[in-house]
This record gives C-alpha cells, structure tokens and sequence, in this order.
C-alpha cells in the first residue's frame, strides 16, 4: 500500500469519471476525443466477417444506423452517470426517447400513469397516441407518496412515468418511494431527469427502471442539437433495444460528437448554472410584485423537503408568479428584455424565459402571470437587472 494515504484502487469522483468515460482506446485510437465516424454501409472481408457482425450490432460495426465507435462512446459516458445501469440507447430527440421507452412496455390493453406535471409534449403523447393506439392511461397528483400510488395501479398497469421536478411547475417527486411501490407491484418505472442531467440525481440508484434524459438540453450544453438518451436496468435494456431498432431511432454521428463534447464539461457548467439560479430566485423572491418562486431549492417549492433529501445539488431552471396578470403582461414583462430571450428548451449558454402556462388537470392554474426561466452562464446581476426592469415595467401604478 502506498504510505501517502492516497489508494489508486478508490473509484475516481464524478467529475473525474467525466473526464474518462467514453475513452476506450479502440475507439479513439489515441486522439483525445472519438473521432467522428460517418457511416451508412459498412463493408466486410468475408461472409463469416459479415455474420459475426450481424450477431454483435451494439458492439461491432454492422450498419450505421446500429451506431459507430463515436456513438457507442457517448452512449458509454452517459451510462456512467446512472450508476446501476446496463447501457444507454441514443435518440434524435427527448421526446422519441420518451415514446420509444413508453412503447418497449406497453402494449394495447395497458395502463399508464403519468404525472399531472409531466411535460407537455410527454402528456400528449401518452394521453393522445398512446391512448389512441389502445394504451389507457391516467394523470395522477405529482405529489403523492407510495401508498397514494400503490391505490392507482390495476391488473393492467405497466408503466409509472415520473418527472422530478415537474415541468412549468417543479414538484419534486418521492422518487425511491414512488419506484420502490412500482416494483412491489411489478410496474416499470420510467423518470424523465432531464432537470438534474442525472449528475445531482442518479434515477437508477434511486430505484428505477429506466432514465431518460434530453441531451439538447444541459449535456448538449449549447443549443445546437437534439437528442435524447434512455438508460435502463439489465432486465430492462434488451427490450428498449429491441424496440429502438425496431423503429429505426438512430442519431447522427456528428451530433453524437456534440453531445460528447458538451458532456466533458457538465460539471461545471452545472455547477455555475446553479449558483446563478440560486442568486436569481433568492434576489426574486424577496420582490413585492413576486408571490411564490417555485425553485425546488427553496421552502417556498412543493416538495422541497425531497429535494434536500434526494439530491446533491440543483440545476438552472425555475418558475416564478407574479401578483398581477393580464391580456398584455406576458409582452410587457418579456419583449423589451436585454439579456434574457423568448425562447423554448433551456441548459444552453444563454438565458431564456417563457411565459408559463402549464396545462394542468388536477390542480387550478396560478392566480396571476408565471414566467419559467432558464439561467445560462451571464453574470447573475446582470440577469437581475433586466428582471427587475420588467417588474417595474408590469407594477401597478403608485396611488397619487
């Protein structure tokens, strides 16, 4: 043993693993990040060469539409960030994520839950297409415990879909309670991390099946591509594959290199993101005209005593609602913005808002204008002051 006190067989930390994952020297040949590979056909020496390949498609190049070295890196690296997962299945977006994973364990004549506070595009799905194709489906309270869920599943349930926090509302789930009443029950659970990029959360830890996250978002880094990612369970990761194959979801080589690159430095662009939201909500929720900031980080945020427990950290997204509401408000308080810009997604560079209007079917909407805000990497005073000039831009007048 060294005499040092330092043990070269400790795991590295998270940030070093960051820096590693993905790496195999087959794959990179000694450059320092995968090279790029395009590919369409690939061609063989032999028959044998051609039949061994088709029995070993996720490991060996086959076609390209199975993937080449630089998408197996990626999908490598993003295993590493949920411990207790098999592999991970790329993409072209969030949303085929989503639907790809709903689809490798529901069948017509099954049953899903889906949270109240799941994002938009995922609740239309499952409440549209699915249920259209023969998937029953019901929305539940994001913030029941297990027992309140464990009343929900019947004979047909095959799928728990978890988001933590909600999106537009950011209710943090009891995620190892929820999962743990799903599998008592022989339910899948599937969560949607994106939030957390599966760096302050770990979902499979915490007892689920299957992760999803959306890559455009804090592992792209720089709102310049789509792609989602599913890790799953060794139980799991067969069928989602099977699946994937089935409906032909592939990524391009070029984007999965984005992502890879964008991964490298999660850490502390996360980091730096967090501190900024922090310094943001704190500073909004201090504001007369501010009536709740719905940061998952602050008391004032349902679930927030989940959040303590169950994650390391947080990230740059966050909703807040206004005392005043209005026909004109939401172009009142945005349009004239100097740093903040009108625009969908979040986890890029930049700093964005939305007007907030979650369509909700268990719980009433806000009483007045509720705007979500993705905080970038600007300096936080900066952001500040922009917001606090939209607030004076929609206070009511002073009484004479």
């Amino acid at each position: 043993m060294p005499t040092d006190g330092h043990d070269p067989h400790r795991p590295p930390s998270p940030e070093t693993a960051l820096a590693a994952a993905g790496r195999r020297p087959e794959w990179t040949h000694g450059i320092v990040s995968p090279p790029v590979y395009r590919a369409s056909t690939v061609v063989y020496a032999s028959v044998a060469e051609m039949e061994a390949a088709a029995r070993a498609p996720d490991t060996r190049l086959y076609y390209g539409r199975r993937g080449t070295p630089t998408h197996w890196a990626l999908a490598e690296a993003l295993t590493a960030l949920e411990p207790g997962a098999a592999g991970t299945l790329l993409f072209p977006s969030g949303v085929a994520a989503l639907a790809t994973a709903i689809l490798a364990v529901c069948r017509p004549g099954s049953h899903v839950l889906i949270p109240d506070s799941a994002y938009e595009p995922t609740a239309s799905f499952v409440l549209g297409f699915a249920r259209d194709h023969g998937i029953a489906a019901d929305v539940y309270d994001p913030l029941l415990d297990a027992a309140g869920i464990a009343r929900l599943f019947r004979p047909g349930t095959a799928l728990l879909l978890l988001e933590s926090p909600g999106s537009m509302t950011f209710e943090v789930q009891d995620v190892p309670g929820l999962a743990a009443a799903a599998r008592s029950a022989g339910v899948t659970t599937l969560l949607d991390n994106s939030w957390a990029a599966s760096w302050v959360f770990k979902g499979i830890a915490a007892g689920c099946d299957m992760v999803m996250q959306s890559l455009t978002k804090y592992v792209g880094g720089h709102s310049d591509l789509l792609m989602g990612a599913v890790s799953a369970t060794p139980a799991l990761l067969p069928q989602l594959r099977r699946t994937a194959h089935a409906l032909g979801q592939c990524v391009s080589a070029d984007d999965a290199a984005l992502a890879l690159r964008g991964y490298r430095t999660l850490g502390v662009r996360l980091a730096r993101h967090a501190a900024s939201a922090l310094a943001v909500a704190r500073w909004l929720a201090e504001q007369p005209l501010v009536t709740r900031v719905l940061h998952p980080a602050l008391p004032s945020c349902p679930g927030h005593a989940r959040f303590r427990r169950d994650f390391t950290g947080s990230s740059g997204v966050f909703a807040f609602e206004l005392a005043v509401d209005g026909p004109d408000i939401a172009a009142r308080f945005c349009d004239p913005m100097h740093h903040f810009r009108l625009g969908y997604s979040w986890g890029g560079f930049e700093s964005l808002i939305v007007p907030a209007r979650p369509h909700r079917r268990l719980a009433p909407p806000p009483a007045g204008a509720r705007f979500r805000v993705s905080i970038g990497l600007e300096d936080p005073a900066d952001l500040i002051a922009d917001l606090a000039a939209a607030l004076d831009r929609v206070s009511p007048p002073a009484s004479a």
